[in-house]
């Protein structure tokens, strides 16, 4: 039997201003946001999606901590959450029913909302370890983050792919950095957006590696990944980071289930929008959130009310991301 975690990160905020002034009768009470585990990206993104929500829509919002995309996936199936944050590629395989935590079934009650931002897969390391590629991995202790994330998902297959030794270990990213800190991991490798607090702590801390796959790796791996593209981490990204370095990438989106109300989508999608600063001050990231990223889903089918604001743009869908039952 599949175990949900259900520790409330956020905290409820009561909207001062009502920005909606319509029917909610069909609405929910309040909003619960899936997101990941602290120290990563989708934790700090959350928050501040829930805070836009509650206090843009007149409705309380908190976060949820889950071991990431791929249990959000499930619980926005099973309408066990209002929202979820995920990448791609575990969406991709949730959809087609290949996704590894709920095997054989195709998830398609999940609908696509909001285009996040691109998590690049990273790697770090202690300075000290002379581990500064993913070769150098071989044989060795490496945390990738929880078992449900987008890291704890593809790095072991990556690794087996390569014909690489690892040894994996799970867990919270944030603690995971404090075991590399403490000798007790060899590295890290996950993927999250830029840059990754647990990452930025660490050198904070104690001189740091940051690196990703080669181009060559790239190269072997990219052709077996449709929901994934090259991507280049951008030099001082990390204060160890003094030129730029290639990695792969796969972009982000806010999901819901299909039975959200329409009116309730179109306003979360309207509001992230339209507050996009507040959005912005929460974590750098969401510079990538912008409605023209919404053609980079060309698979999940976008909710009806998502659909209706970014026509409203004069956005030109991608026709694998209409909904076909409506």
């Amino acid at each position: 039997m599949m175990r949900y975690i259900v520790t409330t990160l956020g905290v409820f905020v009561l909207s001062t201003s009502v920005s909606v002034a319509q029917d909610q009768s069909d609405w929910p009470s309040n909003i619960v946001i899936g997101t990941a585990s602290p120290g990563g990206t989708h934790a700090i993104y959350g928050q501040g999606l829930a805070s836009i929500i509650s206090n843009h829509l007149d409705m309380p919002a908190s976060t949820q901590q889950t071991q990431g995309p791929n249990q959000n996936l499930v619980l926005t199936q099973m309408n066990r959450i209002d929202i979820g944050l995920t990448t791609m590629g575990p969406a991709y395989e949730a959809w087609t029913g290949e996704l590894e935590l709920n095997p054989g079934v195709e998830h398609q009650d999940v609908r696509a909302l909001i285009p996040m931002y691109i998590t690049p897969f990273q790697v770090a390391s202690l300075e000290r370890s002379g581990i500064a590629s993913v070769e150098d991995l071989d044989g060795k202790i490496v945390g990738t983050g929880p078992r449900g994330g987008t890291g704890g998902t593809y790095w072991q297959r990556w690794f087996d792919a390569l014909g690489l030794n690892v040894t994996i270990r799970n867990g919270p990213l944030g603690d995971q950095t404090s075991q590399l800190a403490d000798g007790r991991l060899d590295a890290v490798a996950t993927a999250a957006g830029l840059p990754i607090s647990a990452f930025s702590e660490l050198e904070a801390t104690v001189p740091a590696n940051v690196f990703s796959l080669s181009n060559e790796q790239i190269e072997e791996l990219l052709p077996d990944l449709p929901y994934a593209r090259q991507f280049t981490i951008p030099a001082q990204t990390y204060d160890s980071l003094d030129e730029p370095v290639e990695s792969l990438g796969m972009w982000n989106f806010v999901i819901v289930n299909k039975d959200m109300p329409d009116d309730l989508a179109y306003e979360i999608v309207k509001a992230v929008f339209d507050h996009h600063d507040e959005l912005l001050a929460t974590h750098s990231s969401a510079a990538e959130t912008l409605v023209d990223n919404v053609v980079e889903n060309d698979f999940l089918w976008l909710h009806p009310g998502a659909v209706r604001y970014y026509e409203e743009q004069g956005i030109e869908l991608p026709e694998g991301a209409l909904p076909q039952d409506i």
